[in-house]
């Protein structure tokens, strides 16, 4: 039976509202030399969308971005106080604070505050002692190092072409082209994921980031097989 929908008390400014679910794509992937990310830019609120063009992509330091997904506000306070934290120990012990420690920072806060979150993040950048790595936050704060994932609502149609498609000797320019794709595949197919393709790749050198529109050149495109006709074969149908 579906539970009963508990009544307004304005008194008590209590005003129960339904859940609304969300959706996003999120990719990282390592190669030799640092890691690509790749995120769709559409924010929902159940079937309404609230923005097209919007960046999941946040910078924390020179050499590590953040994925975020889940809730838009809880995420943007997330980074933004564990980008404080991560400023503060750089200038207090006057040396780059790891991306390992970074995601611990980050799971911290994930784990402590699960029950008023929605918030899942991924993780990305370049250090001097591991190179170009990944850790995937879901909800809940539990930290693992991922050399491919995905995250959000788009991830359950292309976890399996990003399976196959991973390999050690990955160049800059074939992850770059793996990652943009498995976002494009997402989106065609994950209701709550479209927009434009935001790419951050992330090297000893820093982040660069990159734009892809469906109007320019470049935008991944899904050809789909021809459909089979949908009236009988005695009616005459232009294809």
């Amino acid at each position: 039976m579906r539970d009963e929908k508990r009544k307004a008390i304005p008194a008590l400014g209590f005003y129960p509202q339904d859940e609304i679910s969300t959706g996003t794509t999120l990719i990282a992937m390592e190669y030799n030399g640092g890691v690509v990310v790749g995120t769709d830019s559409r924010t929902s609120a159940g079937s309404f969308i609230t923005s097209r063009a919007t960046n999941k992509i946040t910078p924390i330091t020179d050499n590590m971005v953040v994925c975020r997904s889940g809730s838009a506000a809880d995420t943007q306070a997330i980074a933004d106080i564990a980008k404080y934290h991560i400023d503060v120990y750089t200038m207090t012990e006057n040396k780059p604070v790891t991306i390992y420690r970074s995601s611990q920072i980050f799971r911290q806060f994930l784990y402590n505050y699960r029950e008023q979150l929605s918030a899942s993040v991924l993780v990305a950048g370049w250090d001097s002692e591991l190179g170009g790595q990944v850790y995937a936050i879901p909800i809940g704060g539990f930290v693992s190092r991922q050399r491919s994932t995905a995250s959000g609502s788009g991830s359950t149609f292309v976890q399996g072409f990003l399976d196959s498609q991973w390999r050690p000797d990955l160049t800059l320019e074939e992850c770059k082209a793996i990652v943009k794709q498995a976002v494009g595949l997402a989106t065609f197919r994950d209701g709550s994921s479209g927009g434009v393709v935001r790419l951050a790749v992330i090297d000893k050198t820093g982040s660069k980031f990159e734009l892809f529109r469906p109007d320019k050149p470049g935008f991944p495109f899904v050809q789909t097989p021809t459909p089979h006709l949908s009236f009988p074969p005695h009616i005459e149908q232009v294809l």
